[in-house]
């Protein structure tokens, strides 16, 4: 599961994302396909279905938005808390390319869920909140939108809208094989660039409702889910696939995997703030401290704290 998905031509084509940008249409973009980095994320807890599907669909759009932090160390993070049969996910992406994440849910009241839910019945009411640190030493940035609407993606267009206020599409897509227990997820993220005319800056209505960006989303809206979850084609031919004729010009690619920071030092450095009666508490019939990592599930077991003298 931990391998990577090379084609027959040795072109890795899963666990990237692809920035591109179409000067025709005054275009930018990115395009995810995780695999193996996603099944590995997944294989850490037994989520039923529809918790898998929606943890999939975030950790893609997660990269999508996280991989425009270039600098080491910069962190984007989707938080979704909510009253629902999913009542927290948390995703997070670390440059330059970890990725990580877990969902708490309802066991019984998710059992009534089918996979691919609206929001609302996935959630309840509650919010999404997205934040940024380009750097560990620069101001923290947060956006934060409701939970409603069909999508993570339809949510991720008006984060898009009322923080950027730049006219953005999202689409994201999911598989999962049966027989091998593979995961893979996709998504599509596409905005139109903003330019100054008489008069003054251009309004989100405006640009909106521009020839170019109304092409762009028309043939956006063209792909299906199959091609982006597809571990046969690379990133590049859906995207030729789509925008052939407008000459879309593609960078470096960014590799994706997974990527739980826990450590028994990062670990201990937080028990070490506890007081000794706090530890004392949380000792285990046998004297140790065990911690569970919710990323991972990895338990860090430490020995019993030395009594007071």
């Amino acid at each position: 599961m931990s391998e990577e998905t090379i084609r027959l031509d040795g072109e890795k084509v899963t666990d990237l994302v692809l920035p591109f940008q179409i000067d025709n249409l005054d275009v930018r973009g990115r395009v995810v396909r995780l695999g193996p980095a996603l099944s590995e994320v997944l294989a850490a807890h037994a989520y039923p279905a529809p918790v898998a599907q929606i943890l999939a669909e975030a950790l893609a759009l997660t990269a999508l938005l996280g991989s425009v932090l270039r600098e080491d160390g910069g962190q984007m993070t989707l938080q979704a808390k909510a009253s629902g049969p999913v009542s927290l996910l948390v995703t997070d992406y670390l440059a330059p390319g970890a990725v990580r994440g877990y969902a708490q849910f309802d066991p019984e009241a998710i059992k009534a869920v089918e996979p691919g839910a609206p929001l609302e019945t996935l959630f309840g009411e509650g919010y999404l909140a997205l934040t940024v640190d380009k750097t560990l030493n620069t101001e923290r940035y947060q956006g934060i939108v409701s939970l409603t609407g069909a999508s993570l993606a339809e949510a991720a267009g008006e984060y898009f809208q009322n923080s950027e206020q730049l006219p953005s599409l999202v689409k994201l897509a999911v598989r999962h094989d049966g027989l091998t227990g593979e995961w893979f997820a996709g998504g599509i993220l596409v905005q139109h660039l903003p330019h100054g005319e008489e008069g003054g800056p251009r309004h989100f209505a405006a640009e909106a409702q521009h020839p170019n960006w109304q092409h762009a989303t028309i043939l956006v809206n063209t792909l299906q889910p199959e091609e982006l979850t597809d571990p046969t084609v690379t990133l590049e031919t859906v995207l030729w696939r789509l925008f052939n004729q407008d000459e879309p010009r593609v960078y470096d690619s960014i590799a994706i995997h997974r990527g739980c920071r826990c450590t028994r030092e990062r670990i201990q450095s937080v028990l070490r703030q506890f007081s000794f009666d706090d530890l004392m508490n949380m000792r285990e019939p046998d004297g140790s401290i065990r911690v569970n990592c919710a990323f991972c599930s990895k338990d860090w077991v430490f020995e019993r704290p030395q009594e007071k003298e």
